[in-house]
């Protein structure tokens, strides 16, 4: 059962995904304002909402949450006249959020946080794996550093049906992408280990980037 539980939270989780990559991408294109600026805040939102609830001093935070609520909803107007940036601030702000989280990892005394990944799955890891996964990770910094300023450049540069294309529909292939090759390059550089699955791969990283 809690298997099913576990694959029906998945394909839930996907079906919203791409409800709202379509959503998204139809308010940028239709240029409708009010539902745009709705869906282009929700995500901001439900994490402040999130952090709010799991925070130590719920009942205080839930207050901020409110007040900040309230902020938004004073500044609908200008809000309204400025969706499609809230989109690409939330976007290109992602990757390069992205991109800090693996970038700090690999400073000096610090574990880098693919490494830590590994040793989450597979336990103890020799030093050749170590120097792997320190690898992996500056390859991580690297692919969300470009993810966040082509991001940028197509916004300020392109049409915004490009833009709206690109962070819609590209970023998760993308990322994909990134596993399947990382997944490749790790069966021919060490054959000899034990792979686990892509997804434990996927699900290592989504919970770091949820935390």
């Amino acid at each position: 059962m809690s298997q099913v539980f576990r694959s029906g939270r998945w394909i839930a989780g996907m079906t919203l995904a791409v409800a709202y990559a379509l959503l998204a991408h139809y308010t940028n294109i239709a240029q409708t304002e009010t539902l745009g600026t709705a869906v282009a805040l929700a995500p901001i939102v439900l994490a402040a909402l999130s952090m709010a609830w799991h925070a130590r001093h719920r009942g205080v935070m839930l207050f901020l949450f409110l007040l900040a609520c309230v902020a938004l909803l004073l500044a609908w107007h200008p809000l309204e006249h400025h969706f499609n940036q809230i989109y690409w601030m939330e976007h290109a702000g992602t990757q390069l959020f992205l991109c800090t989280l693996f970038g700090r990892t690999l400073g000096p005394g610090r574990e880098p946080l693919c490494t830590s990944f590994a040793k989450t799955v597979h336990g103890p890891l020799t030093p050749a794996l170590e120097r792997y996964t320190r690898q992996v990770t500056k390859a991580w910094v690297v692919f969300f550093s470009l993810m966040s300023a082509t991001s940028t450049a197509i916004f300020f540069l392109a049409s915004l049906s490009t833009w709206s294309a690109f962070a819609n529909f590209f970023t998760a292939p993308l990322i994909g992408l990134m596993f399947v090759g990382e997944y490749l390059v790790r069966r021919r550089r060490h054959p000899h280990m034990r792979h686990a699955h892509i997804l434990d791969g996927v699900k290592a990283f989504w919970k770091a980037s949820a935390g």
